[in-house]
């Protein structure tokens, strides 16, 4: 069994341009990223799945350089990118990591993959049911479950967020929800807006000379040492970009 990483990257954000190419200690955020990923143990390889667009030809040069392979792809048809990069990688379980979570955990990556391959599922994340912050977010998939979606799925929110048409669908696919001891969910760690960026490098600059892998435990205990910290992020609702494209979706039908 392959178990692959898809990473959508691309530098087109609307909010904060470039922010996958923003720099810390020596590195873009999607160095971190790719460093975080492949420290997960039961991941065998990342993909770095970008736009053909001429603007993200950066984008590529840097997964190729970290020694990642790359899919270069539609960069509206978020879910035709990562069926072609699963198909590319010969993938048989997808891992989907977003390039704007420069906090992701490997120790959390290979609880839901473990979680996903102790049982029949299509389908296992930490975000259909929220309790861990915003930007721990992990979800793992069957190539077959997203094959039938790249076939099945209508909706541009669909195409656009990858997984909408798997999860949405619990009674064509077996699905499963991992959950923290306690629901921390409405803390915001993602990477979209300029006082996110303040907050990750005020993060990244206690704990990471000290322990570059450093961990979710770890920004825990740091917040609660210094809990003021965590009030920047306080304002911001969860999966903005999802729910946004919900919204346009039913002004199109209206």
């Amino acid at each position: 069994m392959k178990r692959i990483a898809i990473m959508q990257a691309r530098t087109t954000s609307t909010r904060l341009p470039g922010k996958v190419l923003l720099r810390m200690f020596g590195k873009t955020v999607i160095e971190h990223i790719i460093t975080r990923v492949r420290a997960a143990k039961l991941v065998d390889g990342v993909c770095v799945a970008t736009t053909t667009n001429a603007t993200d030809d950066e984008v590529a040069t840097i997964a190729q350089a970290c020694g990642t392979s790359v899919y270069r792809g539609s960069e509206d048809d978020v879910l035709d990118r990562f069926y072609q990069a699963a198909q590319q990688e010969r993938a048989d379980v997808i891992v989907r990591i977003t390039a704007d979570d420069p906090f992701k955990d490997p120790a959390v990556i290979d609880q839901v993959i473990r979680t996903f391959e102790e049982g029949d599922f299509d389908y296992v994340s930490n975000t259909m049911h929220p309790t861990y912050p915003e930007g721990i977010d992990v979800e793992v998939f069957s190539m077959k479950a997203l094959a039938q979606a790249w076939k099945d799925a209508s909706l541009p929110s669909e195409h656009e967020h990858v997984t909408p048409y798997i999860w949405k669908h619990p009674d064509r696919f077996h699905v499963r929800s991992v959950e923290y001891q306690e629901d921390i969910s409405k803390m915001r760690w993602t990477l979209d807006k300029p006082e996110d960026w303040v907050f990750i490098q005020q993060v990244y600059d206690a704990l990471y000379p000290q322990k570059p892998l450093f961990l979710m435990e770890d920004i825990l205990q740091l917040l609660r040492e210094h809990p003021s910290l965590q009030v920047l992020q306080s304002a911001t609702i969860r999966n903005e970009g999802y729910l946004k494209s919900l919204a346009e979706e039913r002004n199109l039908c209206s």
